[in-house]
Protein backbone atom coordinates (compact mmCIF):
# COMPACT_ATOMS: atom_id res chain seq x y z
CA UNK A 1 0.00 0.00 0.00
CA UNK A 2 1.16 3.82 -0.68
CA UNK A 3 0.15 6.80 0.23
CA UNK A 4 -1.13 9.35 -1.52
CA UNK A 5 2.42 11.20 -1.67
CA UNK A 6 3.36 8.05 -3.06
CA UNK A 7 5.66 7.13 0.57
CA UNK A 8 4.74 3.36 1.33
CA UNK A 9 2.83 2.46 4.20
CA UNK A 10 3.93 0.46 7.04
CA UNK A 11 2.69 -2.97 8.77
CA UNK A 12 2.03 -6.70 8.23
CA UNK A 13 -0.42 -6.17 5.54
CA UNK A 14 1.63 -4.55 3.03
CA UNK A 15 4.99 -6.92 3.45
CA UNK A 16 2.30 -10.00 2.29
CA UNK A 17 1.18 -7.99 -0.28
CA UNK A 18 4.71 -7.58 -2.20
CA UNK A 19 7.45 -10.13 -2.54
CA UNK A 20 11.02 -9.44 -3.69
CA UNK A 21 12.09 -10.93 -6.93
CA UNK A 22 12.55 -9.89 -10.88
CA UNK A 23 9.69 -11.82 -11.64
CA UNK A 24 7.28 -11.11 -9.17
CA UNK A 25 7.96 -7.44 -9.95
CA UNK A 26 8.41 -7.49 -13.80
CA UNK A 27 6.40 -4.79 -14.38
CA UNK A 28 7.95 -2.43 -12.28
CA UNK A 29 11.14 -3.41 -13.28
CA UNK A 30 10.70 -2.86 -16.75
CA UNK A 31 9.01 0.41 -16.61
CA UNK A 32 12.21 1.31 -14.77
CA UNK A 33 14.24 0.15 -17.17
CA UNK A 34 12.67 2.39 -19.74
CA UNK A 35 12.84 5.53 -17.88
CA UNK A 36 16.60 4.70 -17.50
CA UNK A 37 17.07 3.89 -20.84
CA UNK A 38 15.90 8.22 -21.13
CA UNK A 39 18.23 9.08 -18.72
CA UNK A 40 21.05 7.79 -20.37
CA UNK A 41 20.01 9.52 -23.79
CA UNK A 42 19.88 12.71 -22.20
CA UNK A 43 23.45 12.27 -21.63
CA UNK A 44 24.35 10.60 -24.84
CA UNK A 45 23.34 13.66 -26.78
CA UNK A 46 26.78 15.52 -25.48
CA UNK A 47 29.09 12.89 -26.17
CA UNK A 48 29.42 13.36 -29.85
CA UNK A 49 28.57 17.54 -30.12
CA UNK A 50 29.19 19.44 -27.29
CA UNK A 51 33.71 18.99 -27.27
CA UNK A 52 33.35 20.18 -31.05
CA UNK A 53 30.73 22.73 -29.87
CA UNK A 54 33.33 24.34 -27.80
CA UNK A 55 35.72 24.94 -30.69
CA UNK A 56 33.78 25.23 -33.70
CA UNK A 57 30.75 27.75 -32.28
CA UNK A 58 32.15 29.14 -29.02
CA UNK A 59 36.51 29.36 -30.45
CA UNK A 60 37.36 27.66 -26.75
CA UNK A 61 41.04 26.25 -27.85
CA UNK A 62 41.97 25.22 -24.52
CA UNK A 63 41.45 21.36 -24.03
CA UNK A 64 41.20 22.04 -20.26
CA UNK A 65 37.94 24.75 -21.22
CA UNK A 66 36.94 22.62 -23.15
CA UNK A 67 36.11 19.65 -21.24
CA UNK A 68 35.06 22.04 -18.81
CA UNK A 69 31.57 21.01 -19.18
CA UNK A 70 32.41 17.39 -18.54
CA UNK A 71 34.10 18.61 -15.05
CA UNK A 72 31.13 20.83 -13.90
CA UNK A 73 28.69 17.89 -14.98
CA UNK A 74 30.69 15.23 -12.86
CA UNK A 75 30.60 17.43 -9.69
CA UNK A 76 26.77 18.14 -9.81
CA UNK A 77 26.07 14.68 -10.18
CA UNK A 78 28.55 13.61 -7.86
CA UNK A 79 27.25 15.86 -5.36
CA UNK A 80 23.32 14.58 -6.42
CA UNK A 81 24.39 11.14 -5.55
CA UNK A 82 26.21 11.79 -2.35
CA UNK A 83 22.46 13.23 -1.01
CA UNK A 84 20.08 11.07 -3.10
CA UNK A 85 20.34 8.19 -1.57
CA UNK A 86 19.58 9.51 2.04
CA UNK A 87 16.91 12.27 0.36
CA UNK A 88 15.26 9.06 -0.85
CA UNK A 89 15.04 6.86 2.56
CA UNK A 90 13.23 10.76 3.47
CA UNK A 91 11.08 11.60 1.12
CA UNK A 92 10.53 8.39 -1.15
CA UNK A 93 12.30 7.57 -4.24
CA UNK A 94 9.38 8.14 -6.42
CA UNK A 95 9.62 11.61 -5.57
CA UNK A 96 13.11 12.00 -5.74
CA UNK A 97 13.38 10.28 -9.65
CA UNK A 98 10.49 13.17 -10.22
CA UNK A 99 12.45 16.03 -9.07
CA UNK A 100 15.36 14.53 -11.19
CA UNK A 101 13.32 14.74 -14.42
CA UNK A 102 12.18 18.03 -13.32
CA UNK A 103 15.38 19.58 -13.50
CA UNK A 104 16.70 17.96 -16.21
CA UNK A 105 13.83 18.99 -19.35
CA UNK A 106 15.47 22.42 -19.71
CA UNK A 107 18.81 20.81 -20.82
CA UNK A 108 18.03 20.36 -24.35
CA UNK A 109 16.32 24.37 -24.79
CA UNK A 110 19.04 25.72 -22.91
CA UNK A 111 21.71 23.66 -25.49
CA UNK A 112 19.88 24.74 -28.10
CA UNK A 113 19.94 28.98 -27.29
CA UNK A 114 23.20 28.70 -25.73
CA UNK A 115 24.34 32.60 -26.53
CA UNK A 116 27.80 31.91 -25.04
CA UNK A 117 29.78 28.84 -23.17
CA UNK A 118 28.61 30.18 -19.62
CA UNK A 119 25.32 28.80 -20.70
CA UNK A 120 26.47 25.74 -22.28
CA UNK A 121 28.30 25.00 -18.64
CA UNK A 122 25.04 26.12 -17.04
CA UNK A 123 22.98 23.23 -18.81
CA UNK A 124 25.56 20.84 -17.74
CA UNK A 125 24.95 21.48 -13.99
CA UNK A 126 21.26 20.91 -14.53
CA UNK A 127 22.48 17.56 -16.55
CA UNK A 128 24.31 16.20 -13.74
CA UNK A 129 21.96 16.85 -11.25
CA UNK A 130 19.28 14.92 -13.47
CA UNK A 131 21.71 12.51 -14.04
CA UNK A 132 22.35 11.88 -10.33
CA UNK A 133 19.03 12.10 -9.17
CA UNK A 134 17.37 10.01 -11.37
CA UNK A 135 19.84 7.39 -12.24
CA UNK A 136 20.26 7.28 -8.63
CA UNK A 137 16.56 6.56 -8.33
CA UNK A 138 16.67 3.43 -11.00
CA UNK A 139 19.45 1.96 -9.39
CA UNK A 140 18.10 1.59 -5.77
CA UNK A 141 14.45 0.84 -7.08
CA UNK A 142 15.84 -2.00 -9.08
CA UNK A 143 17.94 -3.17 -5.83
CA UNK A 144 14.98 -2.86 -3.92
CA UNK A 145 12.56 -5.49 -6.58
CA UNK A 146 15.37 -7.33 -6.82
CA UNK A 147 16.69 -8.82 -3.63
CA UNK A 148 19.75 -10.36 -2.81
CA UNK A 149 19.89 -13.36 -5.03
CA UNK A 150 19.70 -11.05 -8.66
CA UNK A 151 21.45 -8.26 -7.44
CA UNK A 152 24.28 -8.11 -10.52
CA UNK A 153 21.44 -9.09 -13.34
CA UNK A 154 19.04 -6.37 -12.12
CA UNK A 155 22.22 -3.76 -12.41
CA UNK A 156 23.08 -5.05 -15.26
CA UNK A 157 19.80 -4.53 -17.20
CA UNK A 158 19.62 -1.20 -15.54
CA UNK A 159 22.83 0.24 -17.12
CA UNK A 160 22.47 -2.00 -20.28
CA UNK A 161 19.53 0.18 -20.64
CA UNK A 162 21.11 3.44 -20.11
CA UNK A 163 24.52 2.88 -21.39
CA UNK A 164 22.71 1.58 -24.49
CA UNK A 165 20.61 4.97 -25.04
CA UNK A 166 23.99 6.53 -24.17
CA UNK A 167 25.59 5.10 -27.49
CA UNK A 168 22.43 5.61 -29.73
CA UNK A 169 21.83 9.21 -28.55
CA UNK A 170 25.68 9.58 -29.21
CA UNK A 171 25.32 7.84 -32.40
CA UNK A 172 22.34 9.84 -33.95
CA UNK A 173 23.53 13.02 -32.53
CA UNK A 174 26.69 12.60 -34.02
CA UNK A 175 25.34 11.69 -37.54
CA UNK A 176 22.29 14.54 -37.34
CA UNK A 177 25.40 17.45 -36.71
CA UNK A 178 27.36 15.95 -39.50
CA UNK A 179 24.34 16.65 -41.48
CA UNK A 180 22.63 19.80 -40.22
CA UNK A 181 25.03 21.24 -38.41
CA UNK A 182 25.89 21.16 -34.93
CA UNK A 183 22.76 23.61 -33.55
CA UNK A 184 19.79 22.68 -32.99
CA UNK A 185 18.92 19.67 -34.53
CA UNK A 186 20.92 17.27 -32.92
CA UNK A 187 18.75 18.31 -29.01
CA UNK A 188 15.82 18.03 -30.39
CA UNK A 189 16.88 14.19 -29.36
CA UNK A 190 16.76 15.78 -25.54
CA UNK A 191 13.11 17.45 -25.53
CA UNK A 192 11.31 13.74 -26.46
CA UNK A 193 13.56 11.86 -24.32
CA UNK A 194 12.81 14.40 -21.32
CA UNK A 195 9.42 14.60 -21.91
CA UNK A 196 8.75 10.82 -22.32
CA UNK A 197 10.95 9.93 -18.64
CA UNK A 198 9.07 12.57 -16.83
CA UNK A 199 5.53 11.39 -18.14
CA UNK A 200 6.52 7.30 -16.94
CA UNK A 201 8.17 8.65 -13.78
CA UNK A 202 5.09 10.86 -12.59
CA UNK A 203 2.30 8.58 -14.30
CA UNK A 204 3.51 4.63 -13.74
CA UNK A 205 6.19 4.59 -11.33
CA UNK A 206 5.62 3.26 -7.55
CA UNK A 207 7.42 3.91 -4.47
CA UNK A 208 9.63 0.85 -3.53
CA UNK A 209 9.90 1.69 -0.06
CA UNK A 210 8.06 -1.27 1.18
CA UNK A 211 10.39 -3.74 -0.41
CA UNK A 212 13.48 -2.19 1.67
CA UNK A 213 11.17 -3.07 4.75
CA UNK A 214 10.41 -6.73 2.98
CA UNK A 215 13.93 -7.38 2.68
CA UNK A 216 15.27 -5.71 6.25
CA UNK A 217 13.02 -8.42 8.10
CA UNK A 218 15.63 -10.75 7.34
CA UNK A 219 18.11 -9.47 9.01
CA UNK A 220 19.44 -8.26 12.35
CA UNK A 221 18.10 -5.06 13.25
CA UNK A 222 20.57 -2.38 12.63
CA UNK A 223 20.61 1.56 14.09
CA UNK A 224 20.56 3.34 10.34
CA UNK A 225 23.82 5.01 9.85
CA UNK A 226 24.02 8.68 9.45
CA UNK A 227 25.51 10.04 6.00
CA UNK A 228 29.05 11.38 7.64
CA UNK A 229 29.33 7.54 8.79
CA UNK A 230 28.54 6.26 5.69
CA UNK A 231 31.19 8.16 3.69
CA UNK A 232 33.91 7.69 6.21
CA UNK A 233 32.86 3.99 5.83
CA UNK A 234 33.72 3.91 2.27
CA UNK A 235 36.36 6.47 2.15
CA UNK A 236 38.84 5.61 4.67
CA UNK A 237 37.53 2.88 7.20
CA UNK A 238 36.74 -0.30 5.51
CA UNK A 239 39.60 -1.33 2.99
CA UNK A 240 36.29 -3.31 0.89
CA UNK A 241 34.48 -0.05 0.50
CA UNK A 242 37.66 1.84 -0.39
CA UNK A 243 38.46 -0.36 -2.90
CA UNK A 244 35.34 -0.54 -4.65
CA UNK A 245 35.17 3.31 -4.52
CA UNK A 246 38.57 3.62 -6.15
CA UNK A 247 37.99 1.47 -8.78
CA UNK A 248 34.73 3.66 -9.50
CA UNK A 249 36.54 6.84 -9.61
CA UNK A 250 39.38 5.57 -11.89
CA UNK A 251 36.18 4.31 -14.00
CA UNK A 252 34.45 7.78 -14.25
CA UNK A 253 38.21 9.20 -14.71
CA UNK A 254 38.99 7.28 -17.73
CA UNK A 255 35.03 7.84 -19.19
CA UNK A 256 35.76 11.42 -18.74
CA UNK A 257 38.24 11.28 -21.05
CA UNK A 258 36.82 9.21 -23.61
CA UNK A 259 33.95 12.10 -23.22
CA UNK A 260 35.72 15.00 -23.56
CA UNK A 261 39.44 14.08 -25.23
CA UNK A 262 38.31 11.20 -27.64
CA UNK A 263 36.55 13.71 -30.15
CA UNK A 264 38.96 16.38 -30.13
CA UNK A 265 41.76 13.74 -30.45
CA UNK A 266 39.88 12.18 -33.20
CA UNK A 267 39.33 15.30 -35.17
CA UNK A 268 42.66 16.17 -35.11
CA UNK A 269 44.03 13.02 -36.50
CA UNK A 270 41.92 13.45 -39.34
CA UNK A 271 38.59 11.83 -38.91
CA UNK A 272 35.27 13.43 -39.86
CA UNK A 273 32.09 14.39 -37.37
CA UNK A 274 30.17 11.40 -39.01
CA UNK A 275 33.12 9.07 -37.89
CA UNK A 276 33.89 10.31 -34.38
CA UNK A 277 30.31 9.86 -33.63
CA UNK A 278 30.81 6.02 -34.61
CA UNK A 279 33.50 5.79 -32.60
CA UNK A 280 31.91 7.76 -29.55
CA UNK A 281 29.13 5.59 -29.61
CA UNK A 282 30.95 2.27 -29.76
CA UNK A 283 32.04 2.21 -26.48
CA UNK A 284 29.42 2.81 -24.49
CA UNK A 285 26.97 -0.28 -26.97
CA UNK A 286 29.61 -2.59 -26.02
CA UNK A 287 29.51 -1.45 -22.30
CA UNK A 288 26.05 -0.80 -22.27
CA UNK A 289 24.53 -4.35 -24.02
CA UNK A 290 27.32 -6.46 -22.32
CA UNK A 291 26.30 -6.07 -18.39
CA UNK A 292 23.22 -7.75 -19.59
CA UNK A 293 25.94 -10.65 -19.44
CA UNK A 294 28.56 -9.14 -17.22
CA UNK A 295 26.05 -8.76 -14.35
CA UNK A 296 24.31 -12.17 -14.45
CA UNK A 297 28.19 -13.36 -14.48
CA UNK A 298 28.82 -11.25 -11.17
CA UNK A 299 25.63 -13.04 -9.59
CA UNK A 300 27.43 -16.51 -10.13
CA UNK A 301 31.68 -15.57 -10.65
CA UNK A 302 31.65 -13.06 -8.05
CA UNK A 303 32.22 -9.34 -8.20
CA UNK A 304 35.65 -9.24 -7.96
CA UNK A 305 36.77 -11.42 -10.84
CA UNK A 306 34.93 -8.90 -13.13
CA UNK A 307 36.23 -5.82 -10.99
CA UNK A 308 39.95 -6.49 -11.10
CA UNK A 309 39.65 -7.77 -14.76
CA UNK A 310 37.38 -5.01 -15.74
CA UNK A 311 39.56 -2.43 -14.81
CA UNK A 312 43.32 -4.30 -16.30
CA UNK A 313 41.51 -4.21 -19.62
CA UNK A 314 40.33 -0.53 -19.53
CA UNK A 315 43.47 0.41 -18.69
CA UNK A 316 45.38 -1.61 -21.97
CA UNK A 317 42.63 -0.33 -24.18
CA UNK A 318 42.85 3.21 -23.58
CA UNK A 319 46.80 3.00 -24.13
CA UNK A 320 46.09 1.23 -27.40
CA UNK A 321 44.10 3.82 -28.53
CA UNK A 322 46.92 6.05 -28.13
CA UNK A 323 49.75 3.65 -29.39
CA UNK A 324 47.48 3.57 -33.07
CA UNK A 325 46.80 6.00 -36.02
CA UNK A 326 44.01 4.03 -38.02
CA UNK A 327 40.19 4.00 -37.46
CA UNK A 328 39.74 0.36 -37.38
CA UNK A 329 42.53 0.07 -34.78
CA UNK A 330 40.98 2.72 -33.01
CA UNK A 331 37.50 1.52 -33.20
CA UNK A 332 38.70 -2.13 -31.34
CA UNK A 333 40.15 -0.08 -28.71
CA UNK A 334 37.26 1.48 -27.94
CA UNK A 335 35.11 -1.28 -28.14
CA UNK A 336 37.84 -3.39 -25.80
CA UNK A 337 37.16 -0.22 -23.68
CA UNK A 338 33.48 -0.70 -23.62
CA UNK A 339 33.87 -4.49 -22.72
CA UNK A 340 35.74 -3.64 -19.54
CA UNK A 341 33.77 -1.28 -18.74
CA UNK A 342 30.80 -3.78 -18.77
CA UNK A 343 32.64 -5.57 -16.53
CA UNK A 344 33.24 -3.03 -14.06
CA UNK A 345 30.31 -1.29 -13.54
CA UNK A 346 27.37 -3.53 -12.58
CA UNK A 347 29.70 -5.63 -10.64
CA UNK A 348 30.69 -2.42 -8.14
CA UNK A 349 27.38 -1.23 -7.66
CA UNK A 350 25.84 -4.77 -6.81
CA UNK A 351 29.46 -5.15 -4.41
CA UNK A 352 28.07 -2.29 -2.55
CA UNK A 353 24.57 -3.46 -1.86
CA UNK A 354 26.26 -6.95 -0.67
CA UNK A 355 28.16 -5.03 1.45
CA UNK A 356 25.70 -3.10 2.97
CA UNK A 357 22.59 -3.22 5.28
CA UNK A 358 18.90 -3.11 3.17
CA UNK A 359 18.19 0.02 5.77
CA UNK A 360 21.48 1.67 4.99
CA UNK A 361 21.70 0.56 1.28
CA UNK A 362 20.75 4.02 -0.52
CA UNK A 363 22.63 5.83 1.36
CA UNK A 364 25.51 3.79 0.93
CA UNK A 365 24.81 3.42 -2.96
CA UNK A 366 24.93 7.23 -2.78
CA UNK A 367 28.32 7.49 -1.34
CA UNK A 368 29.86 5.19 -3.95
CA UNK A 369 27.69 6.98 -6.90
CA UNK A 370 29.36 10.28 -5.23
CA UNK A 371 32.99 9.08 -5.51
CA UNK A 372 32.28 7.35 -8.97
CA UNK A 373 31.21 10.57 -10.22
CA UNK A 374 33.85 12.68 -8.29
CA UNK A 375 36.30 10.72 -11.15
CA UNK A 376 34.90 12.59 -14.19
CA UNK A 377 35.90 15.61 -12.56
CA UNK A 378 39.35 14.35 -11.89
CA UNK A 379 39.06 12.76 -15.56
CA UNK A 380 38.24 16.29 -16.97
CA UNK A 381 40.87 18.30 -15.58
CA UNK A 382 43.84 16.07 -15.46
CA UNK A 383 43.07 15.11 -19.04
CA UNK A 384 42.38 18.59 -19.86
CA UNK A 385 46.01 20.02 -18.28
CA UNK A 386 47.75 16.97 -19.78
CA UNK A 387 46.64 17.61 -23.29
CA UNK A 388 47.29 21.11 -22.96
CA UNK A 389 50.71 20.92 -21.61
CA UNK A 390 51.91 17.36 -23.26
CA UNK A 391 49.62 16.95 -26.14
CA UNK A 392 46.24 14.14 -26.46
CA UNK A 393 47.99 10.97 -27.12
CA UNK A 394 50.32 11.60 -23.63
CA UNK A 395 47.01 12.38 -21.42
CA UNK A 396 45.07 9.50 -22.93
CA UNK A 397 48.51 7.45 -21.55
CA UNK A 398 48.25 9.50 -18.21
CA UNK A 399 44.80 8.09 -17.80
CA UNK A 400 45.70 4.47 -19.04
CA UNK A 401 48.54 3.95 -16.40
CA UNK A 402 46.26 5.07 -13.51
CA UNK A 403 43.80 2.75 -14.79
CA UNK A 404 45.88 -0.67 -14.82
CA UNK A 405 47.24 1.43 -10.83
CA UNK A 406 43.50 1.02 -10.07
CA UNK A 407 43.20 -2.57 -11.00
CA UNK A 408 45.83 -3.52 -9.15
CA UNK A 409 44.78 -1.79 -5.65
CA UNK A 410 40.99 -3.47 -6.30
CA UNK A 411 42.87 -6.78 -6.77
CA UNK A 412 44.44 -6.14 -2.94
CA UNK A 413 41.26 -4.57 -1.45
CA UNK A 414 38.50 -5.73 -2.48
CA UNK A 415 37.04 -9.09 -0.56
CA UNK A 416 35.18 -11.64 -2.63
CA UNK A 417 32.59 -12.55 -0.02
CA UNK A 418 32.04 -9.58 2.37
CA UNK A 419 30.96 -11.30 5.70
CA UNK A 420 28.88 -9.97 8.43
CA UNK A 421 30.85 -8.62 11.82
CA UNK A 422 30.28 -6.80 14.62
CA UNK A 423 30.07 -3.70 14.77
CA UNK A 424 30.91 -2.60 18.52
CA UNK A 425 30.75 1.35 17.47
CA UNK A 426 27.26 1.37 16.81
CA UNK A 427 26.27 -0.24 20.58
CA UNK A 428 22.15 0.22 19.29
CA UNK A 429 23.26 -2.54 16.66
CA UNK A 430 23.47 -6.14 17.13
CA UNK A 431 25.31 -6.56 13.60
CA UNK A 432 26.43 -4.67 11.06
CA UNK A 433 27.33 -5.50 7.17
CA UNK A 434 31.57 -5.40 6.34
Amino acid sequence: MTQGDGRATAGPAAARAISLGLGANWRQFALLVAVNAFVGGMVGLERSVVPLLAREEFGVRSATAAVSFVATFGLAKALANLFAGRLSERLGRRRVLIAGWLLGAPVPLVLIFAPTWGWVIGANVLLGLNQGLAWSMTVNMKLDLAGPQRRGTALGMNEAAGYFMVAVAAYLSGAIAGRYGLRPEPFYLGIGFAAAGLALSTLFVRDTGPFVRLESEGHAPVRGKSLPRAFAEATWRRPHLIGISQAGFVNNLNDALAWGIFPLFFVRQGLSIERVGLLAAAYPLVWGLLQLSTGWASDRAGRKPLIVGGMLLQGGALAGVALVDAFGAWLAAVLLLGIGTAMVYPALLAAIGDAVHPGDRATAVGVYRFWRDSGAVGGALLAGAVADAFGFREAIYAVAAITLASGIVAALTIEPKPALVPAPEEPDAQVAWR
